[in-house]
């Protein structure tokens, strides 16, 4: 469509409509009465009357969008996307053509569930052209799923997702889409610098080699930061398998992969780093209040992890958005 028709449809439509705060296409079918300021809906798209759609948004050509649909504000929904009962997607979402959303885990013909399951996509995060979306999901705030994905279960926060099953492949960076992070450490190329996060530092630790072998050690005031009260490893991790995932209020960590390899992701609710552990002469020692994800475990990878306190569920913070919050609170 050419810039001057687009134009003259914008015109035409504010006179003929003039009682509307938002453009409608001529060929479009709007039934709903919460339409947001500044919206545009475009031709061949459906609202249904019970849909409730914020401001600012932008709903593509061929968009169908049935009765328990909830749109927040700045929302792009591109062409050929049905959004049905029990979809919410909140401000700033971007959903790419045909991306296809599911509510019912169990479908059958002409026998409605008592209750379409709850499928919510956070604030802005991003779903990919063809992506699939099971029911009951949840993608997390700022997440990116990949072109073609099948979410088949929860996504967390910035996560970047893909394949089918959809996995973890990397997380997003101060909101640009960018694969892996700025700060990536290695201990293979003995890259040490430190994390940009808050509350995180990393140590070389000591190694001593002889014929019989190698000795990495780390004692209290030299690369061991408290007297640990707790130890646990984790291994035999399915590769997309996703660990940690929460801060803790109180308890510090100091965390040594012993064997193979894997990524963690910390978060100071500011800004994130992504550190490539994959030598036990390395060592990271997570403060209170940082946010850390475990993911990427290689076949053979062992993590040893230290912990200050003996374990507490209260201790832990589970929700990142809740993370967020008492973060912005201090």
């Amino acid at each position: 469509m050419s810039t001057d028709l687009s134009r003259k449809i914008l015109d035409d439509q504010s006179v003929s409509n003039s009682n509307l705060a938002y453009f409608k296409h001529p060929q479009a079918i709007v039934e709903a009465k919460q339409v947001g300021r500044r919206t545009k809906v475009w031709a061949f798209a459906h609202v249904l009357p019970g849909a409730v759609i914020g401001a600012d948004c932008n709903i593509c050509d061929h968009v169908f969008i049935e009765n328990d649909v909830r749109i927040g504000d700045r929302v792009t929904v591109k062409c050929g996307v049905q959004l049905w009962d029990g979809v919410v997607l909140e401000d700033d979402v971007f959903v790419g053509p045909n991306a296809t959303f599911t509510n019912d885990a169990a479908p059958r013909s002409k026998k409605r569930p008592p209750e379409f399951l709850k499928t919510i996509v956070k604030a802005g995060a991003s779903i990919g052209a063809n992506a699939t979306i099971l029911p009951g999901t949840t993608i997390g705030r700022n997440a990116m799923v990949g072109a073609g994905a099948v979410v088949t279960q929860n996504v967390p926060a910035n996560a970047i997702v893909i394949g089918n099953p959809a996995y973890i492949n990397g997380y997003v960076q101060s909101n640009r889409l960018t694969p892996q992070p700025a700060a990536t450490h290695s201990a293979a190329t003995g890259e040490l610098s430190q994390p940009r996060v808050k509350g995180v530092t990393v140590y070389a630790l000591p190694v001593m080699t002889d014929l019989r072998g190698s000795l990495a050690v780390a004692e209290m005031g030299d690369g061991l930061p408290f007297q640990p009260k707790r130890f646990f490893v984790i291994f035999d991790v399915p590769s997309r398998e996703v660990r940690g995932e929460h801060a803790h209020r109180k308890l510090q960590q100091f965390l040594v992969c012993l064997k193979g390899d894997c990524s963690l992701l910390v978060d100071d609710g500011h800004k994130r780093d992504l550190i490539l552990l994959n030598s036990p002469r390395v060592g990271v020692h997570l403060s209170p209040m940082v946010w850390a994800v475990q993911y990427k475990f290689s076949r053979d990878a062992m993590l040893l992890v230290l912990a200050s306190e003996k374990y507490d569920p209260a201790s832990y913070i589970r929700d990142y958005e809740e993370y967020v919050h008492i973060v912005n609170a201090q």
